[in-house]
């Protein structure tokens, strides 16, 4: 694969990702309580540690989005 490629690749990983995440976030600014009912069907959660989840899932998914897709595409941008 050339420079080119790997960037166009990073570029559509990165907005395919951020796409993602602020869909995410929205959900859990705008619709917290419908998407707790919609996983307390599945997981008998209490509501606190729900919340203390959801969370830190957010947070990580920010932290390997950065590292995994933003970064790459960054560095291949200035190289290329």
């Amino acid at each position: 694969m050339d420079i080119q490629a790997l960037t166009s690749f990073f570029m559509w990983c990165t907005i395919l990702n951020a796409g993602i995440y602020i869909y995410m976030a929205a959900v859990c600014v705008f619709a917290p309580d419908w998407l707790y009912r919609m996983q307390a069907r599945w997981f008998q959660i209490p509501r606190e540690t729900w919340d203390v989840a959801i969370y830190a899932f957010l947070g990580l998914y920010k932290v390997v989005f950065i590292v995994f897709n933003l970064v790459p595409y960054l560095a291949l941008s200035i190289i290329g």
